[in-house]
């Protein structure tokens, strides 16, 4: 099933009415239906009557929680994230940076492990009176991102959604990894294989980029996209199934760094030397990128502006300053000892 929230609701729609709905029934954005709620600046009287009256035939009762927590300008922002990603303990420090220099704010932390998704951990935060929601890589489908974006102010960071109401900031997935590719190229190399992310947030993105700098050089022929994810288990089978091929390439451009490093320790226990056999890439310049026996070549990107520019964002709009609003985040190169010249 679709989750784009534009579709309308099926018939005979069960459960509680949300402002997803109301903007539906409106034809108007969750924005522009909150901004009538919460009684905001940015909408006619016309728009407001229209966006009462669409309420009116729906059912729809405003929160009032969530709208007391947000009069109430807590300070308190929450933080949804993956326990099983290292890149989100990078993200998470340096949004405690940022806010320990504005001393307006605290942060408060929900996490999400298998059992326990982003929905439901940002309902715990909720209950804790978090005035904004900045969401790292949400799991969920857009249309929950959307429904809670008409609840609370949302900054989804490090994801692509389309979801009304909700601010995105992450990095140019695709332009990094074109900046990998056009290392390797730089290098000598042609048989370049890219190890995809599985389902994780930007993998399409990345994939694009690959594709989009091997066809820019003429190396359609080279091409090779295999399956991967973003943890070290899947760059070890990554890595099983390079090696089961018999042919090599000669550089493996991972979507992020935790799996490359697995891919790069099943490559070391098979005896081939990282860059002299084959080069190694990575994606996001995770800690263990740079601690890694063999130090990783990877693409950063900008926590410290990624995670100033999410908290302003959320703080903003929790208190009525802007609307929702993409900002990208340009990637950066850095090269350490993982690549070299083709074998």
């Amino acid at each position: 099933m679709s989750d784009d929230p534009s579709r309308p609701a099926p018939p005979g729609r069960r459960g509680r009415v949300t402002l997803v709905d109301v903007a539906r029934e409106a034809g108007c954005s969750v924005s522009l239906a909150s901004i009538v709620f919460r009684d905001a600046p940015g909408a006619s009287e016309a728009t407001r009557e229209r966006v009462r009256a669409a309420a009116k035939r729906i059912g729809y009762r405003p929160d009032s929680r969530a709208a007391g927590l947000r009069r109430a300008n807590s300070g308190l922002i929450g933080v949804t994230y993956d326990v099983r990603q290292p890149f989100h303990a990078g993200i998470i420090e340096c949004l405690y940076q940022a806010a320990d220099e504005r001393r307006d704010i605290a942060l408060a932390l929900g996490a999400t492990y298998p059992g326990r998704d982003d929905s439901r951990a940002a309902e715990a935060l909720l209950r804790e009176r978090c005035e904004a929601l900045i969401m790292l890589g949400p799991q969920i489908r857009t249309r929950a991102i959307a429904a809670l974006a008409a609840e609370v102010p949302v900054v989804v960071v490090a994801r692509k959604v389309r979801a009304p109401g909700a601010d995105q900031v992450r990095v140019d997935d695709s332009g990094g990894l074109a900046l990998v590719i056009e290392h390797l190229i730089a290098l000598g190399h042609r048989a370049i294989t890219h190890v995809d992310g599985g389902g994780a947030p930007g993998t399409k993105a990345r994939r694009r980029g690959y594709l989009k700098a091997m066809r820019a050089h003429g190396l359609e022929e080279f091409i090779d996209v295999i399956p991967g994810g973003h943890t070290g288990d899947a760059g070890v089978s990554a890595g099983r199934a390079l090696l089961g091929r018999g042919s090599l390439p000669t550089a493996v451009a991972a979507f992020n760094d935790i799996s490359a490093i697995g891919l790069s320790t099943w490559l070391g226990i098979s005896q081939l030397g990282i860059p002299g056999d084959i080069s190694v890439t990575g994606f996001d310049d995770a800690p263990e990128a740079a601690s890694a026996i063999v130090p990783l070549t990877t693409v950063s990107q900008n926590l410290q502006l990624m995670t100033r520019t999410a908290l302003d964002r959320a703080v903003d709009r929790a208190r009525d300053r802007c609307l929702p609003g993409e900002h990208i985040i340009v990637p950066r190169l850095i090269t350490r000892t993982s690549t070299g010249p083709p074998r």
